[in-house]
């Protein structure tokens, strides 16, 4: 097969793949045989770029580049439903109903309230062309590119699935409760506001103009309306079944109602159980099942008349407001908290909540003592949403003082300010303000950034408050001797720490610029930077348009690294890391021979002494290079156990060399 066939076939099955694992729940290969399917397609389109294909499986990693997106008008207008929180509205719903079809029975469809972003899917000759966002109802935003990255949604359908070739879906684009409770996880840890709940969350990610953020924050869809006159089948029921056999995620939950009972006994089901179910929903709608009864009911100016959406109340709590407490984190935001008497909430004890800025407590009034009104927004973050004004007459208690956000820093007691156009207060005494000086030791040790493991919070506030460390630069210069107490009881831990960090010196350039602290410079954007000017030199030397051309860096992350930059303090920081032989620029790779250079090798199977990974560098170690395919290009293939019997038969016919693991070890001499 030539290479332009193997990347027809490779398409063909990485989406019946991608179906059988995101629609289907039922994988037939494991993540690493896709993997490795995916990374010969991608090899094979950068050979062959004539074979572009804008619905290629390989998409699904997003792009960097920019979008702008374009208004496109809905071939037909995307109206909003009705909604309602009263049982007597739905009640009286279906009584219109019935008075409107004059007494013909009806069933009604019971389906689930997504909460997240409405989308339409234009489908053509099986292909996914068009993605739009709900907009004005007439016009939405082209985001194509963005929801390419949405596994759940076929980018092409089978010829032989039995949909027609030209049709249009509509659902709703939804973060998953673990997405986005790891998206809040990520931006509490970069002291980012957190996003309210999942809906807004998949909204502000679906609008990113880099569709690589949206494939990182792993969005999903849920399709409930199909429409197209080539689709011969009379009730929307029936369509749901048929988009389900066609490929697309369709909620298990839809149900027939044939009466006001059966739709209660949905609607309180749900309103129970909607907590075990992955995505978030905020209601049941409710739509006549027959498309010829939904022709005859019509619509109104907004909304169609043969459908209701009923929402859920949110769950609400009241209880007693104590304490405002004020938070300084790492940058010097500072975050007032509310302390109250514990309450139970959405199934989960209640007592703290934080009041984010000074103004929110401005617009809800609060005062000592007043009794406030608890919700969870996205049912996981406490918030107050309101005051019993009333209650404060009616207890006959004396009402405590009027919250006033604080003007000094409670750590260090300096003067607070805020910045034009933020909504957040600082200290900014970040020299000398405790909280903001551990808060940087303890993102440089973390995970994502040095990965000191043997460190943790209690022992740098610990080392901080003995006087060992002020900064970062100062872990490099602890000895086992300052650790282990006077005793020595403490030696084998003092000798694991000053392990840890000497071992954190092999952390890569990408990971030490994160690590740094720059404000507004997260994971992603760091890695964009050290690979763009490769060395912290360079950095220094780059002014704002150099910067800006970086992907991924606007005018308010460039300001905020060249004024970091140019701090003396960061300068003699930076320099005394360098000192202690962190890593300020990316290596280049030394090749550890060239015994294997211009040679093309195939990995097949596991093996004993290396995995497949250690494998791969000491291939390119020793000049080789890696690939996952045989051709005749294929100077050897190391094989272990389990080599497929298509890639040994592959092999014999083009008469290419396979070698086990002892004789590749022995040809290298390693």
């Amino acid at each position: 097969m030539d290479e332009k066939a193997r990347i027809l076939q490779l398409r063909k099955e990485l989406h019946q793949h991608n179906y059988n694992y995101y629609i289907l729940n039922a994988p037939t290969i494991t993540d690493q045989e896709f993997d490795m399917l995916m990374h010969e397609l991608m090899d094979l389109e950068r050979k062959h770029p004539e074979m572009a294909d804008a619905n290629s499986p390989s998409v699904r990693v997003g792009s960097d580049l920019s979008q702008d997106f374009v208004q496109v008008e809905h071939t037909t207008p995307m109206l909003s439903l009705g909604n309602t929180y009263s049982r007597t509205d739905v009640e009286d719903f279906y009584n219109r109903i019935r008075e409107g079809l004059q007494g013909e029975p009806f069933e009604i469809c019971c389906e689930q309230k997504f909460d997240g972003l409405s989308i339409s899917l234009i489908y053509e000759n099986y292909k996914l062309v068009r993605a739009v966002t709900r907009g004005d109802g007439v016009r939405g935003d082209d985001v194509t590119a963005n929801v390419k990255t949405i596994r759940t949604i076929p980018l092409q359908l089978p010829e032989d699935c039995g949909c027609p070739a030209n049709f249009e879906i509509r659902g709703e684009v939804l973060m998953p409760w673990q997405s986005f409770e790891k998206l809040n996880a990520e931006r509490e840890a970069r002291e980012e506001q957190l996003f309210a709940n999942p809906r807004n969350a998949a909204s502000g990610t679906l609008k990113s103009k880099s569709s690589a953020v949206v494939a990182h924050r792993h969005l999903d869809a849920y399709l409930y309306y199909v429409m197209g006159d080539s689709i011969h089948e009379p009730t929307h029921f029936g369509r749901l079944a048929k988009a389900r056999q066609w490929g697309f995620k369709v909620s298990d939950h839809v149900k027939l109602a044939h009466s006001v009972d059966e739709i209660f006994e949905y609607i309180d089901y749900w309103d129970v159980h909607r907590r075990e179910l992955p995505v978030a929903t905020d209601g049941i709608v409710l739509k006549v099942n027959s498309l010829q009864q939904q022709q005859r009911l019509g619509f109104t100016a907004k909304s169609p008349r043969w459908a209701i959406a009923y929402k859920f109340k949110a769950e609400r709590a009241c209880t007693t407001l104590r304490e405002v407490t004020y938070q300084v984190g790492r940058t010097g935001a500072i975050t007032p908290v509310a302390n109250m008497d514990p309450v139970l909430l959405a199934g989960t004890i209640v007592k703290r909540a934080s009041l984010h800025n000074e103004d929110i407590i401005k617009q809800l009034d609060l005062h000592i003592g007043d009794h406030v009104y608890l919700e969870k927004a996205g049912e996981i973050i406490p918030q107050i949403v309101g005051v019993n004004t009333e209650a404060r007459q009616q207890t006959g208690e004396a009402l405590g003082p009027k919250v006033s956000f604080i003007t000094h820093c409670p750590e260090c007691g300096s003067p607070l300010v805020r910045y034009p156009g933020e909504a957040a207060t600082y200290c900014p005494n970040d020299t000398a303000c405790p909280p903001q000086l551990k808060g940087r030791i303890e993102h440089f040790i973390s995970r994502d950034a040095m990965n000191i493991e043997s460190l943790g919070p209690e022992t740098v506030d610990a080392y901080f408050e003995r006087g060992l460390i002020h900064d970062v630069a100062d872990l490099y210069q602890l000895k086992v001797q300052d650790l282990w107490g006077e005793d020595g009881t403490k030696a084998r831990s003092a000798n694991k720490i000053i392990e840890g960090i000497e071992e954190s010196k092999k952390v890569p350039f990408e990971r030490v610029l994160f690590a740094l602290g720059i404000r507004f410079v997260g994971k992603v954007v760091a890695k964009g930077i050290a690979r763009h000017f490769k060395s912290m030199e360079a950095l220094f030397k780059a002014s704002i348009d150099d910067l800006l051309a970086c992907d991924g860096v606007g005018e308010v992350i460039a300001s905020s690294v060249r004024t970091f930059l140019r701090e003396e303090r960061n300068i003699t920081l930076i320099k005394r890391l360098s000192d202690a032989g962190v890593q300020m620029c990316i290596e280049e790779k030394e090749m550890a021979s060239t015994l294997l250079a211009g040679m093309t090798i195939v990995i097949s199977g596991t093996f004993e002494q290396h995995s497949r990974e250690e494998y791969k560098k000491i291939i390119e170690d020793n000049g080789g290079k890696n690939a996952t395919s045989i051709s005749k290009k294929t100077s050897f293939i190391l094989a272990g156990e389990g080599m497929g019997p298509s890639k040994r038969e592959k092999a014999e016919k083009l008469g290419i060399p396979i070698i086990n693991e002892t004789e590749f070890l022995a040809k290298l001499e390693v």
